[in-house]
């Protein structure tokens, strides 16, 4: 090997330390167990279904009226 292959070796080492401590994402809830597809149609569907409570069933949940339209007019690609 001449130096120019050790200088490589060197730095793809160095890449690949930076990437094992860089922190790991853990999926949770939904997200662990729906494939990208997946989970972007149920926030769709989801969110949908938000806009269509009416003010007792938001209560039930937690929600207020602008809450629950803040969320409901997010794009399904945003989490």
């Amino acid at each position: 090997m001449n130096g120019l292959s050790d200088v490589r070796l060197a730095l793809h080492g160095q890449e690949l330390q930076a990437l094992n401590a860089a922190p790991k994402v853990r999926k949770t809830g939904a997200a662990a167990h729906f494939s990208r597809w997946q989970l972007l149609w149920l926030r769709y569907r989801t969110r949908r279904q938000l806009l269509r409570l009416d003010s007792d069933q938001l209560r039930d949940i937690g929600l207020s009226q602008v809450d629950a339209l803040q969320e409901g007019m997010k794009p399904f690609w945003r989490e």
